[in-house]
């Protein structure tokens, strides 16, 4: 391992985009199947590795909820959370903002509470092995009909205690923001915080709309915001953080290669810039396989590398006495290392 990934492992950060789902690893997915009897249209994991190529973002949404159907017990939750937080662990992640989408089970006859139920029981217990806290927000699939995203709300409400936030995803054309403007204002009026996703696939007008419309404290994705300058001016006048995810944008094409990858670009113009991993299972790597990537590709400095696990720290929904107490943690890590990296 070179000096920076050396560097880059080390380094105390947070993951604030990432799809529980979309950690279901090709043995993990091949296991569960056996387990629940559920019959999968591949003869092994190396034919569902195989799979796991694609050219759009609705290629990849095929797959993922295909591989969703062999998760049907709290159980299944739990195993697949836990894998996800003993696998992050290697990487340093000292916190994590976790995605589920509950449309993706109860259309397929789940109750709510069993992912909630799995994927809360693992958090709690992960953080008692690991010591890495965590927050769940519930996504609401964009390109089913906003009643049952409010619906999906109704159930929701009595777990007010165990999700942190809402948020939006799935297939992003064609579905635009403001489709949920409803829905977002109930959450927030209920006491969830609000994040979307935006400006993956979809242009700079659905940052803009989830912005207005949804009243977001974070935009997912958000890589499409440079084609619109007032736009950048106006994400860089709120501080408002991206949580990118490079390998993912690489793999659905968002961009033809990293070296294209607005990243850079985006901390240059003052963005808080986050890095995550989207759906590590999917797009070939976790956290720390995006941050070397990005380094190499972008030839990003020692101090653009702790600026973003700052950023990672403080774009969370934690508290700010726990905030602060992350960003020291990597203050001390810089320091420790010896290199000159300004705060």
């Amino acid at each position: 391992m070179s000096d920076v990934n050396d560097f880059i492992a080390g380094l105390p950060k947070a993951e604030l985009h990432l799809h529980i789902e979309g950690a279901l690893e090709p043995e993990m997915m091949f296991a569960l199947a056996q387990r629940n009897g559920v019959a999968l249209p591949y003869a092994d994991v190396e034919a569902i590795r195989a799979a796991y190529s694609f050219t759009r973002l609705q290629d990849f949404l095929d797959l993922y909820y295909r591989g969703m159907s062999v998760l049907l017990t709290e159980a299944d939750f739990y195993d697949l959370t836990l894998a996800y937080l003993r696998r992050v662990a290697q990487d340093n992640v000292r916190h994590t903002e976790i995605f589920f989408d509950p449309q993706g089970h109860t259309g397929r006859g789940l109750a709510f509470e069993t992912a909630l139920n799995g994927i809360s029981r693992a958090l709690a217990d992960g953080e008692a092995e690991l010591g890495i806290t965590s927050h769940i927000i519930l996504c609401f699939l964009r390109h089913l009909p906003a009643e049952e995203a409010m619906a999906t709300l109704d159930q929701a409400l009595p777990h007010r205690d165990r999700i942190v936030g809402v948020g939006l995803d799935s297939s992003e054309q064609g579905h635009p923001p403001a489709k949920f403007k409803a829905v977002f204002d109930k959450a927030r009026a209920a006491g969830f915080l609000t994040v979307a996703h935006a400006g993956e696939e979809g242009p700079p007008e659905y940052i803009w709309s989830a912005l207005d419309d949804l009243q977001v404290l974070r935009i997912d994705h958000g890589v499409r915001a440079l084609e619109d300058p007032d736009l950048m001016l106006e994400l860089a006048r709120r501080k408002m953080p991206l949580t990118v995810c490079p390998l993912s944008n690489l793999r659905l094409c968002v961009v033809d290669d990293m070296t294209a990858h607005p990243l850079k670009m985006m901390l240059d113009r003052g963005l808080v810039v986050t890095v995550n991993s989207d759906d590590p299972a999917y797009f070939g790597g976790y956290v720390n396989d995006n941050y070397y990537a990005v380094r190499q590709a972008l030839a990003l400095s020692d101090e653009e590398l702790a600026l973003i696990a700052r950023n990672s720290f403080g774009a969370s929904f934690l508290d700010e006495a726990t905030k602060a107490k992350y960003i020291a943690e990597v203050d001390a890590y810089v320091a420790s290392t010896g290199r000159s990296v300004a705060s």
